[in-house]
């Protein structure tokens, strides 16, 4: 039971302003750009616009500086600026074999088609403080040059699999997939919508998922079959015009792993796959949620629910969104204060009543 709460303005108001101050921080210290943000702190940038469905660097940036690097804050407001805004229309599939790629590695071919492509990546590093960085006015080495990305079509490790017939082909579908922003989510959810929840869900989350589906929670030991970084072309069919046209591009990390199967009734031994695909350069989460995927996938494949959470559909997909997660976490701060004095009476009847029963016995 909620009861409007009167009072409070000046408070509230000095609250924000309080807030605005703690954000400013230091004003001898330079204020931080939105470019600065955009730049130097691309994955959280990534993360917000994953999280938050909407691709737009600058908003996001401008997000995270609002909610003072809280992250789920920042994708909580690109939700909400999200809705503010016109739907135009439909783009068609993005191509990510056409990818202009910046970093495709395979943990199940080392001779690729194409070559592993390292790119930018902390796989490498030493995970020591580098203090030169804390250094004012310290300028980086120039990089070494680089070949530029890729702008061939570069075919999926998965395919050459497929040849073979040793993994599950996988048919793109021709009907339009349920648009979760749109439409409530609704149980038991085909794959594309999950894999939308899943997509939008909290990293934190999904990899928790994920790294239980690989402790044995779920059965599904999986080799990265590949995963690329890069940019693609985004189009949008005119009707007009009768065909599509490319309306931008949009950078974005794809996972497809391998996973063992033993073959149902319907099928035979072969691999199947996991599938990830997240905007920006977030390849941790675009793993995750291939093994997330792939553990979800147990009804359609005819396999055994073991009871593993990664398994449960309901458990997964009700729980994965951070947005509503931190909404209905976050109430309980609110005013309770009629419910918590009806709880209060409540047990102080019951202490009374025990108190006289015992009092009787004795």
């Amino acid at each position: 039971m909620y009861v409007a709460v009167k009072g409070g303005e000046r408070a509230i108001e000095n609250a924000h302003a309080w807030l605005a101050e703690e954000r400013r921080g230091d004003p001898g210290i330079a204020e931080m750009s939105i470019a600065q943000i955009r730049a130097q702190l691309a994955l959280a940038v990534n993360r917000v616009m994953a999280e938050g469905s909407l691709y737009d660097p600058d908003l996001a940036a401008l997000a995270i500086k609002q909610a003072r690097g809280d992250l789920i804050e920042a994708v909580f407001l690109i939700r909400a600026y999200r809705t503010t805004l016109p739907r135009l229309g439909s783009s068609c599939p993005i191509e990510t074999a056409q990818m202009a790629v910046i970093r495709r590695i395979s943990a199940t071919y080392k001779d690729l088609p194409g070559g592993q492509v390292l790119g930018p990546t902390f796989d490498y590093t030493h995970r020591l403080l580098d203090f030169k960085l804390a250094a004012e006015g310290e300028m980086p080495p120039p990089p070494a040059p680089t070949a530029p990305a890729s702008c061939e079509d570069v075919p999926h490790v998965t395919a050459m699999l497929n040849r073979d017939g040793m993994i599950q082909t996988e048919l793109r579908g021709t009907a339009t997939p349920p648009d979760l922003t749109r439409t409530p989510m609704e149980l038991p959810a085909n794959r594309a919508l999950r894999l939308q929840a899943i997509t939008r869900g909290d990293e934190g989350f999904i990899l928790s998922m994920a790294y239980s589906t690989q402790r044995g929670y779920g059965r599904t030991h999986a080799f990265v079959g590949e995963l690329r970084i890069g940019t693609v072309a985004v189009a949008m069919e005119i009707a007009e015009l009768g065909f599509a046209v490319d309306i931008g591009a949009i950078e974005v990390t794809e996972c497809e792993t391998v996973n063992q199967f033993t073959g149902s009734k319907t099928e035979p031994p072969q691999f199947t796959r996991g599938y990830g695909l997240v905007f920006g350069q977030t390849e941790r989460k675009a793993i995750a949620m291939s093994l997330v995927d792939r553990a979800l996938r147990w009804r359609e494949l005819g396999e055994d629910f073991v009871g593993a959470p990664a398994q449960d559909e309901e458990f997964v997909l009700m729980h994965a969104d951070n947005v509503q997660a931190t909404g209905f976490l976050e109430h309980i701060k609110l005013p309770h204060y009629v419910d918590f004095q009806a709880e209060l009476e409540l047990v102080r009847r019951l202490r009374a009543e025990a108190l006289a029963t015992q009092e009787a016995a004795e």
